[in-house]
């Protein structure tokens, strides 16, 4: 079952290795959040002039610190490529770490080269970010239903990209989109699982490392089929 896959994968969430590429993670997220602050805060001037007040000087504090605060909530949004990114650069330190403490018979998977790797991480990513632009008037229109468009979207996103990554070093291309239509509905809820903690701030920097530990457990279970 799928919470089955989930559980054990958050109860390694403790492997040294894990947290060596989760304190990546992190770092690449603080630098992309406070980089994109900072190019913000460039364009706000100094001081603001206000009729009958003059030039007011905190005003633009007060501005910086919407702006941080904006910026925090939106790296929901800004977690979604970095997840994506997560896949094709940590891929293989984490399945490895999955693959060695509990499917310790397995012989080493053949792994997807660099290069085709490399390819295919960039093509989902700007898949993943033309979806989410095209979603974005969904999410403008409708208070109500935009968490749930948001969900389906990057579910189904995230879902195929994790576990076409994961099945490729065992299966090859061709191989993993086979499988990955016969089990597709399974592989949406999974994917689903993991786009709705990336809604949350904080917690979705545990989904990348996450998601691909969960997606390595539900690959071998539904391969074994």
């Amino acid at each position: 079952m799928i919470i089955n896959d989930f559980t054990r994968a958050l109860s390694q969430m403790g492997d040294p290795k894990f947290r060596g590429v989760l304190l990546r993670g992190i770092g690449l997220t603080v630098l992309l959040l406070a980089g994109a602050t900072w190019g913000v805060q460039l364009l706000l001037p100094d001081t603001v002039s206000l009729p009958w007040f003059g030039e007011i000087g905190w005003l633009s504090w007060l501005l910086s610190g919407f702006v941080l605060i904006s910026m925090i909530g939106l790296s929901v949004f800004l977690m979604v490529p970095v997840a994506s990114a997560f896949t094709g650069l940590f891929l293989d330190r984490i399945t490895n770490a999955v693959e060695a403490r509990h499917y310790p018979h397995l012989q080493p998977a053949k792994g997807v080269p660099f290069g085709d790797m490399l390819v295919d991480t960039l093509a989902f990513l700007g898949l993943m970010i033309v979806a989410n632009l095209a979603a974005l008037i969904v999410y403008l229109l409708s208070t109500v239903a935009a968490p749930l468009v948001f969900w389906a979207v990057n579910g189904f996103l995230l879902g195929r990209e994790y576990f076409q990554m994961v099945a490729m070093r065992r299966l090859g291309r061709q191989g993993a989109k086979e499988l990955r239509r016969r089990h597709r509905g399974e592989i949406f809820v999974a994917g689903v699982l993991m786009a709705v903690p990336l809604t949350i701030p904080v917690i979705n920097l545990l989904v990348p490392v996450l998601g691909v530990a969960t997606f390595t457990h539900l690959f071998h279970r539904l391969n074994r089929r």
